[in-house]
């Protein structure tokens, strides 16, 4: 994943952009970018930020880049914002989305002329890169931004930052968010809404599916018109998003309150309490308990000044242990008491049976898992949501080739998708005794749906019902 922020300033954009940029790094940890466009021409600086926060790696950068255009990004792969010279004339890029079709997308440039790419460490071609490679196959930029939306299997929303104004484009599909901030002498886009507030900028404009709008220190022109058809991902609600976050109209906390609640009117269990997994399980918590009548709790305290965040470290054996280090338990809460605990989900299920027997050892005397969406049975084709390489790293997915004697098809897995099914019913106590929970409910994909208030048809739900 990732995210962007844009300023367009009649003074210095610096500030706004540098924190705008910061209030981003819940979405990725591997590197930051900053690009900005001024008296002086265009200004660059990326950096590493695995394990240090953006504002330590850009305090200097800050400081020394000047500009009144800028974009900004964090992201969880590739190096950005790139500045490339072409036809179009000189433009710095930001993206954020998934590319599937890319060896196929290099070729064709390839075949059609002398191109180059500049490969990364890892042998890949950097995606923003084949973007921009894209984008320069048309004549004009308006024309070249919609080739390169048209031609990406995936997702794809960018900016682009000219010395006109910069240019922000939705995913076609609306996958992800592009939003349109305005105060006075200045107008800002931005992938999350609060990244904004604090610097006083209110909601001007909400980009839709395929947009593509202009944005300068006078305000903004929509060049492209959205389309009908939207498919938002609703794991952004789930885990992905900042609670203070609002897409579609929807904020996330609100949203994690409703999918508590509608768990709750489901449940029959009588725990002593009800806890959230910090930080995105806790509002579902919170709805569970304020409809259930059963008092909320904190056996686990997040510690946030070494750990705000869940970098991957390179030690793969040490993964598991560092991920969980940052919660601290409270033992008074936990010893003799029956717990009902809410994770945002689970997808390899590795750390919540940790987390499950360190409460039992801990003396808890039960546990009850509440996922607060349903179980992931797909790898997610659109957004790098998961450095997962196979399906088989999901939990569902090895239960049910384990339940099926190897025998998978896609009718099957539509049965397992179904809470009303044997088969689910199955998968779901087969997951409960691996992990070793006294009880396990899964919420339910309609119940997640009416969460959000959205119609299905304007939900991307593929990870656990695999429709497109």
């Amino acid at each position: 994943m990732g995210g962007l922020f844009g300023v367009a300033s009649k003074s210095d954009c610096l500030f706004d952009l540098f924190f705008g940029t910061d209030y981003h790094s819940h979405l990725g940890t591997r590197r930051g970018g900053m690009a900005v466009y001024g008296e002086n021409g265009f200004d660059r600086a990326i950096h590493n930020i695995e394990n240090t926060p953006f504002r330590t790696k850009f305090d200097r950068d800050m400081q020394e880049m000047k500009g009144n255009l800028g974009v900004g990004c964090i992201s969880d792969y590739e190096p950005q914002p790139l500045l490339v010279r072409s036809h179009h004339g000189t433009f710095a890029i930001t993206t954020v989305g998934r590319i599937n079709n890319a060896k196929e997308l290099t070729k064709q440039i390839f075949d059609r002329g002398n191109a180059h790419f500049l490969e990364m460490s890892g042998g890949d071609i950097n995606p923003t890169e084949l973007v921009a490679a894209l984008i320069n196959q048309k004549l004009n930029l308006i024309d070249g931004i919609r080739y390169a939306q048209e031609q990406i299997d995936g997702s794809l929303s960018f900016l682009i930052l000219t010395p006109k104004g910069i240019y922000a484009a939705r995913d076609r599909l609306g996958r992800t968010p592009l939003v349109i901030g305005k105060k006075e002498e200045a107008y800002c886009v931005s992938f999350e809404d609060f990244a904004y507030l604090n610097l006083g900028y209110d909601t001007e404009h909400v980009l839709g599916p395929g947009e593509v709008d202009i944005i300068t220190p006078e305000g903004y022109k929509t060049l492209i018109t959205p389309g009908k058809d939207m498919k938002i991902c609703t794991f952004l609600w789930v885990y992905y998003g900042y609670p203070s976050s609002t897409y579609e109209g929807l904020s996330v906390e609100k949203m994690r309150y409703r999918s508590g609640e509608l768990m709750a009117k489901r449940d029959n269990v009588k725990p002593d309490t009800v806890a959230g997994v910090p930080d995105s399980g806790l509002a579902a918590a919170i709805g569970y308990s304020n409809a259930s009548g059963i008092p909320f709790s904190r056996p686990f305290i997040k510690y946030t000044p070494t750990w705000p965040r869940s970098f991957m470290p390179t030690i793969q054996s040490k993964r598991n242990l560092i991920a969980k280090m940052k919660l601290i338990p409270v033992h008074d809460l936990i010893e003799g008491k029956s717990l009902l605990l809410i994770d945002d989900s689970i997808v390899r299920g590795t750390q919540l049976g940790e987390t499950t027997e360190f409460l039992y050892h801990s003396g808890a005397k039960e546990v009850h898992i509440r996922p607060a969406c349903p179980p992931i049975l797909y790898g997610c084709k659109y957004l790098n949501f998961s450095r997962s390489t196979s399906e088989m790293e999901l939990i569902s997915r090895r239960v049910i080739e384990k339940l099926e004697n190897g025998h998978v098809t896609d009718e099957i897995l539509k049965e397992y998708a179904d809470p009303e099914s044997a088969r689910y019913e199955a998968m779901q106590e087969e997951i409960r005794k691996q992990l070793n929970f006294t009880t396990l409910r899964f919420n339910r994909l309609d119940d997640l749906i009416e969460a959000t208030g959205l119609d299905k048809s304007k939900l991307c739900t593929y990870c656990w019902d695999g429709e497109e």
